[in-house]
């Protein structure tokens, strides 16, 4: 029997070529390690290419094979692609949750033998976090064998059912037409499809915005070479990661994550990994039986996008909390809502109005004010829109300094907090190019001389003027607001508060 894979395989998908660098990383490390195949049994690895040559009965060779190549150690899933004995142990638990949180989700998929708890570090110098997860006895990858194989142990020759768990998300779309809609692959794709795992990665997501039932994100690399991928893969930054910096706001954080490690910010001219895909699965009330794809991204690692997600990933930092019932990670919203336009290829500050649309979310935006202002400093932008945030934080310092002033006649303490939840508010009752304007004239005309508007008058009347343009001026209005970082805010050293839901809740006085 031979069987020959080719990166250029027109009918593989990006799993299917995940699949395939996992199957030549597992083949790889049986070299490195000397493991012995069954007589008759060897193979060819290439940077495009895997080719199996074997004589014996084909259902020998694979049990073999997925023996070797999907293992358990003390409870935990381990690859032999990766090495998985020899990784750091958060790296170990991640790989093991990220796979039943995507991959394996189903019950029937694995055979649990109960739970083990392990202390694990949120980072050098903070304190460990305690980590419950499903030790296992036995997981559906290592006995495929006997769906691929006739009676006879022969590879089968025609296509195969493809269930959910070996391609996250292809499901059968109407139980009672499921001849009709189930996905089906040839015997030896669906072999591929056993080691997308290996190549793929795994964060757990903790969402400020999205359904809290996407707990896991799963990422799917664009592989243009096999031997680039595999060492970018072991890379030991990856190996050696602690817990925390598996976590991601949303998609499009986890997927510029994991394509701009500081270590291989240049990872498409080094690895030949100009992109990847990453998605989430959850249960969606039409159909609570199964678990479905929920979202899906593309994302692309151009230089600009990398300079300013690099930018947000320096400032806006996820930080470990010590919570009632142990340390979690709390995830940075501001990074979730400037990555999630990063990773969709939009400008950077992009709907924040609309999603920032009550109080509550108006404080955790803002907790991070002064990192916050150091983004919009840094990050690759139209420097017009800089001007326009600038005229803004000017404003709002001399709408201050009035009310100050206003408070020190009458002997009182000025209440700035309230002409902030009048500006946050008057710009959430703007829904169209005219409301904007009365605002945006209103708000201007009440500070006063405004030097960088006098300055830069042609430039932002655009902002203001154009009716195309008003979402965007709303928008960076908004994010002024949020990193005004003068007198009259407080500090970012407030009341902090455990929601139930794991998330921080920022008393900054709104």
């Amino acid at each position: 029997m031979k069987l020959e894979f080719d990166l250029g395989n027109p009918s593989f998908t990006l799993l299917h070529c995940a699949g395939l660098a996992g199957l030549w990383m597992t083949l790889k490390q049986l070299e490195i390690e000397k493991v012995a195949p069954p007589e008759g049994l060897n193979w060819q690895l290439s940077n495009r290419k895997v080719i199996l040559n074997w004589e014996r009965s084909d259902k020998t060779v694979l049990e073999w094979l997925l023996k070797e190549s999907f293992q358990i150690n003390d409870g935990l899933i381990a690859l032999r692609g990766l090495d998985s004995q020899t990784m750091r142990k958060d790296a170990q638990v991640i790989v093991h949750q990220g796979i039943l949180g995507t991959f394996l989700q189903h019950t029937s998929t694995h055979k649990s033998i109960g739970t083990k708890t392990e202390s694990l570090s949120l980072g050098e110098g903070e304190k460990e976090i305690q980590v419950t997860y499903k030790a296992l006895q036995s997981y559906a990858y290592q006995d495929f064998t006997s769906n691929l194989c006739d009676k006879n142990g022969q590879l089968l020759t025609k296509s195969i059912s493809v269930a959910g768990w070996l391609n996250p998300g292809a499901v059968v779309r109407h139980v009672a037409f499921s001849s009709d809609t189930s996905f089906e692959e040839l015997p030896e794709d669906a072999f591929v499809l056993l080691f997308a795992p290996v190549a793929c990665y795994y964060y757990i997501l903790r969402s400020k915005l999205r359904d809290k039932r996407a707990q896991y994100a799963l990422v799917v690399p664009e592989i243009t070479d096999l031997e680039k991928y595999a060492q970018y893969r072991q890379n030991q930054h990856l190996r050696y990661a602690t817990y925390k910096d598996f976590h991601a706001s949303g998609l499009g954080d986890a997927g510029l994550r994991f394509l701009t490690l500081k270590e291989t910010v240049n990872i498409t001219q080094t690895f030949g990994i100009p992109r990847c895909q990453v998605l989430t699965l959850g249960t969606v009330a039409w159909a609570t039986q199964q678990k479905t794809r929920t979202d899906m991204y593309v994302v692309e690692a151009s230089d600009e996008v990398c300079h300013n997600y690099q930018v947000c990933d320096d400032w806006l930092k996820d930080k470990a909390i010590e919570g009632k019932e142990g340390g979690f990670v709390a995830t940075n919203f501001a990074k979730e809502l400037i990555a999630e336009n990063l990773a969709r290829n939009q400008p950077w500050y992009f709907g924040i109005s609309e999603k920032v649309n009550s109080n509550e979310l108006f404080k955790k935006l803002a907790y991070e004010r002064r990192e916050l202002y150091q983004v919009i400093q840094k990050i690759q932008s139209d420097e017009r829109e800089r001007l326009f945030i600038q005229a803004c934080h000017e404003a709002i310092k001399f709408t201050y300094g009035q009310i100050s002033e206003q408070a020190k006649k009458r002997g009182e303490v000025p209440n700035f907090d309230r002409e902030t939840v009048r500006i946050r508010t008057g710009l959430g009752r703007c829904k169209n190019a005219e409301t904007f304007r009365e605002f945006i004239t209103d708000f201007w005309s009440r500070a006063g001389r405004i030097p960088t508007l006098q300055e830069h008058w042609q430039d932002l009347m655009e902002f203001v003027m154009r009716d195309s343009h008003w979402k965007k001026s709303r928008d960076l209005a908004l994010l002024a607001l949020a990193s005004y970082k003068g007198k009259g805010v407080f500090d970012t050293d407030d009341t902090e508060r455990e929601n139930i839901d794991g998330n921080i809740e920022i008393d900054i006085g709104l």
